[in-house]
């Protein structure tokens, strides 16, 4: 998995989601793309990614309405253009997740 420059638009979620804090995905999928952690909007960070087949995919944090801190662990989403994309998108991450 790797950052994409590739557009996200039309990823939608799809039922995939797992557990990390803001640190953990940093340290494996670089600095987010969208970050306004105010707690404001339903979206507080959000990464825009494509999987090892090169589909395109996008993880935030939903709906949290708070400030989130860098060492919570919480609950994230995963978008994509299918079901099968996120979850492909799901086993790469809690992989990543695993050899922290």
């Amino acid at each position: 998995m790797q950052k994409t420059t590739k557009s996200t638009g039309g990823t939608s979620f799809h039922d995939d989601v797992f557990s990390a804090s803001v640190n953990d995905l940093i340290q494996i999928l670089g600095e987010p793309d969208y970050v306004d952690n105010s707690g404001e909007d339903k979206v507080n960070f959000e990464w825009e990614m494509e999987t090892e087949d090169g589909e395109v995919f996008t993880v935030y944090s939903w709906k949290e309405y708070r400030p989130i801190k860098k060492s919570e662990i919480i609950e994230w989403h995963i978008g994509g253009l299918s079901g099968a994309i996120t979850s492909k998108a799901l086993d790469e991450i809690v992989e990543a997740l695993h050899n922290l």
